[in-house]
């Protein structure tokens, strides 16, 4: 976008990153949301009155004894007592907070700054605000399908709902490097690395079913899964079934074998890179690698561990850095495409 005002230029950005940190903490925290199995701790979905926690014992009985009608209470807590309930509240009542604080953070400036510039400049930011509260709605749908008659909520769910956040994080990266000026005098087809951003977006909708259907608790061994490469639990002809995306060790084969699938097309890229002397992507290119080998041992250590939490929440922090520095590459192709084609 293109602003004359330098400094409303230099505020812009500022926000942008903000909010960036923000959504990335968001997700942090998501993360950790589900690994502590907090997600179903609040029951209802309190749009404004869910703002203030629970600020005397009566409040707490009040959330535990809706907390006490859901099926993950009555077949897996049942003997969960009100302190062990407010563990798990906090993690959920901070991350609903957080959604709260980035609607509000990106709202308010985003009216000032539409007053300031105009709001034919913004609309990309109006549609990245619509998004945010669509995220809050699908979180919501996420949460009720595990009030009824599940002890968790569904991993589809559970995948639309982190791929939203990607594609908000994304977005919003995608504005902020709108506005800082690159001369790129090297070209690199756009379709590598949007090919390899879909891999990547690909694999996050499999982590999610992973994390969903506890599947890194299984066949907690690399580079086999068990004995063998393929899960003796199952038959390789259920690959091509609609049901293999519900079976954990179906979903924690094919999250393997993409990450496999991403490795050889990021060397495929770095060496057309290198064999073409693009040099302006070469830096680029090589904290993508550098962070895509940190997110493969991380999924490895995940797996030697039985998706312990300190190792499940540093494989999903890397993968915001990797999403990250994957779209600055993407960014750079679509630039480079724009500069050299006038």
């Amino acid at each position: 976008m293109y602003i004359e005002n330098k400094q409303l230029k230099i505020y812009l950005s500022y926000w942008l990153a903000l909010m960036f940190w923000l959504i990335s903490l968001m997700i942090i925290v998501g993360g950790l949301t589900r690994l502590t199995d907090s997600g179903l701790s609040i029951t209802t979905w309190e749009l404004f009155s869910g703002l203030v926690p629970p600020l005397n014992n009566s409040d707490w009985i009040n959330y535990f004894n809706l907390y006490k009608q859901i099926p993950e209470f009555k077949l897996q807590n049942y003997s969960m007592s009100l302190e062990e309930f407010k563990v798990i509240f906090w993690w959920e009542w901070i991350h609903r907070f957080l959604g709260r604080v980035v609607g509000i953070l990106f709202l308010i400036p985003l009216i000032y700054f539409s007053f300031k510039i105009s709001f034919k400049k913004l609309i990309n930011l109006y549609l990245i605000f619509f998004l945010i509260c669509f995220q809050g709605f699908i979180g919501w749908y996420m949460v009720s399908s595990g009030l009824v008659d599940r002890v968790d909520v569904s991993h589809f769910r559970l995948s639309i709902h982190l791929l939203m956040a990607f594609v908000i994080l994304s977005m919003i990266l995608w504005n902020y490097l709108k506005l800082k000026k690159f001369n790129i005098f090297n070209k690199l087809n756009l379709k590598l690395p949007l090919t390899f951003i879909i891999l990547l977006f690909i694999q996050i909708v499999i982590g999610a079913f992973v994390s969903g259907l506890d599947a890194g608790k299984i066949y907690n061994s690399w580079p086999l899964m068990g004995s063998n490469y393929f899960p003796d639990d199952n038959n390789i002809s259920n690959l091509i079934s609609i049901h293999a995306f519900s079976e954990p060790s179906l979903v924690q084969f094919i999250h393997r074998n993409l990450a496999y699938i991403i490795l050889v097309f990021f060397i495929f890229i770095f060496y057309k890179i290198v064999k073409n002397k693009l040099y302006d992507f070469l830096k680029p290119i090589l904290i993508v690698g550098f962070l895509l080998i940190i997110q493969v041992i991380l999924g490895i250590f995940t797996i030697l561990y039985g998706a312990k939490i300190i190792f499940s929440s540093m494989h999903q922090i890397s993968s915001i850095f990797l999403i990250a520095s994957s779209i600055y590459l993407l960014y750079l192709s679509y630039l480079s495409k724009q500069q050299l084609s006038n």
